[in-house]
């Protein structure tokens, strides 16, 4: 075992000045990934910056009607949540899709946008990884890519990020809110992470000791209908093979409004802007939507193991679509 510091902060300020005091320091709150990380060799943090009990762990709506999710919040609670289950039912049933409810209770908000890849290859010491070690290669390229990425991807990483709430939240429009030396900012939760382009170790847009504080979901897409449809090898504690995440709004048989995301296809949760453009304004039809997701879907390049992924994305997010277009029943 390697020994490694640890530091309790009091405050998000504290936080971000123990962060970077200590080079190689890593935050620490629910633990649910890091630590997998640190007993198998692949994360080996100098020191631990305990954020676990900060005051980030509540959920507070604002004027304006949107919800500010403390970074500490756990996935269970936030599923539970009776403003998450009205308003945004896509994130409930997206947070209710993943892990055990035994890690969905002890999993934050910020720690669950933050996970690493699974890819076998990150979390093998002895199989090469440009996520792990920058330069070393990509195991999967030529190996074993099954659950791998079929969009973004490049010859440095094919790795998929395995978060099922930030698909939903990409589609929702969500903020992630930060905090570091230089103040505070927010991104849209679909940009907040990266293709893997030249650099696959950089999985995210967080700059150097910045602390993720709470994510936003926004008024506008409060109570619109939404959902979040995962497929999987097992019915339960399983990572998506593809996911997809909808919010659709339709007024006179044509859609007025949509957000969609799909998950398990790439680095990052994927906004499908290019089927979303598609269908702004356009009938609310099977055909129309199957059109537009086949057009987002065209820019995939599939490898040797991984083609399936295309079909099955695209009837998942029909099937989703469709569900959400039908009137509501009397």
């Amino acid at each position: 075992m390697k020994s490694f510091g640890y530091v309790r902060a009091g405050t998000v300020e504290e936080a971000a000045e123990a962060f970077a005091a200590h080079p190689g320091a890593r935050y620490l709150a629910g633990g649910t990934n890091l630590v997998d990380l640190m007993k198998l060799g692949v994360e080996r943090p100098a020191v631990l910056v305990d954020v676990g009990r900060l005051p980030l762990d509540t959920m507070e709506e604002l004027p304006d009607g949107s919800l500010r999710v403390g970074a500490t919040v756990r996935n269970s609670d936030l599923a539970a949540h009776p403003l998450v289950r009205d308003r945004y039912p896509a994130l409930s049933q997206a947070l209710l899709a993943g892990a055990s409810g035994q890690l969905r209770n002890a999993a934050t908000t910020a720690g669950n946008l933050l996970q690493r890849t699974r890819c076998p290859y990150f979390q093998d010491l002895s199989k090469p990884c440009n996520k792990r070690e920058p330069g070393s290669g990509c195991g999967a390229l030529m190996g074993v890519h099954r659950d791998h990425a079929v969009l973004g991807w490049s010859e440095q990483c094919l790795a998929t990020h395995p978060s099922d709430m930030a698909v939903a939240l990409a589609a929702l429009d969500a903020r992630v809110e930060l905090h570091g030396a230089q103040g505070s900012r927010s991104l849209p939760v679909a940009e907040f992470h990266r293709l893997p382009g030249e650099h696959p170790e950089r999985d995210t847009e967080i700059r150097p000791g910045e602390l993720i504080t709470s994510v936003v979901l926004p008024a506008a897409t409060a109570e619109l209908p939404s959902a979040y449809r995962k497929a999987r090898d097992r019915a339960s504690y399983a990572f998506a093979l593809a996911s997809v995440a909808a919010v659709l709004r339709v007024a006179e048989g044509r859609v007025a409004e949509v957000g969609i995301a799909f998950g398990a296809l790439a680095h990052r949760p994927w906004r499908a802007t290019r089927a979303e453009e598609a269908l702004r304004g356009g009938p609310a039809t099977a055909e129309a939507f199957r059109e537009a997701v086949e057009l987002e879907l065209a820019a995939a390049r599939p490898l040797r193991d991984n083609a399936y992924k295309v079909p099955l994305a695209r009837n998942i997010a029909v099937d989703v679509l469709t569900r959400l277009a039908a009137p509501a029943p009397a």
